[in-house]
């Protein structure tokens, strides 16, 4: 597979990996344009052990590490939801609202949620990806990914228990 045609099929994947874990557009952008930058680079490295878009999720998150680790610090400002309020009917912006709530607990407990499990739930159901591919990215079976899955969702559900 070629450079061009591999960016084509996987640049949007990559993109919503990445959106998904940073919640942020512009971060997912830069982010997404430095990993196909270093695929391109460093596709001589590719040994096919894994698919395509596994090693793109691969780099794609080592490059978000290092842009964290970089910044020292996670903007918790970000915004995940940001629903057109400018055309919404009144019942539309109640319903947002309490949308909203419930994500930000969410995001709230996420927030505190232990490694792996904070970063497993993270990429199951925001970034989307399959166990397999999550135990790939971890170096991991799909059975740990499975587990850890479980275990986040069951850390999640007593986590909100708890806040007010």
């Amino acid at each position: 597979m070629d450079f061009e045609e591999m960016y084509r099929l996987y640049f949007r994947d990559v993109y919503l990996f990445i959106l998904a874990m940073s919640r942020s557009p512009d971060t997912a952008d830069e982010i997404t344009q430095e990993t196909f930058f270093k695929a391109l680079k460093n596709s001589g490295k590719y040994r096919g052990e894994c698919s395509v878009r596994t090693w793109l999720f691969q780099i794609a998150k080592n490059t978000y590490l290092s842009h964290l680790k970089k910044q020292k610090h996670i903007d918790d400002n970000a915004d995940p939801s940001a629903p057109g309020y400018d055309e919404a009917s009144p019942q539309d912006l109640e319903s947002a609202c309490i949308r909203k709530d419930e994500a930000l607990s969410i995001y709230k407990v996420l927030h505190y949620l232990e490694e792996p499990y904070k970063e497993v739930f993270t990429l199951r159901t925001l970034g989307e990806l399959s166990f397999r591919e999550i135990g790939e990215i971890f170096g991991r079976g799909e059975g740990w990914a499975r587990v850890n899955y479980h275990r986040a969702k069951l850390k999640i559900q007593e986590m909100i228990k708890e806040v007010p």
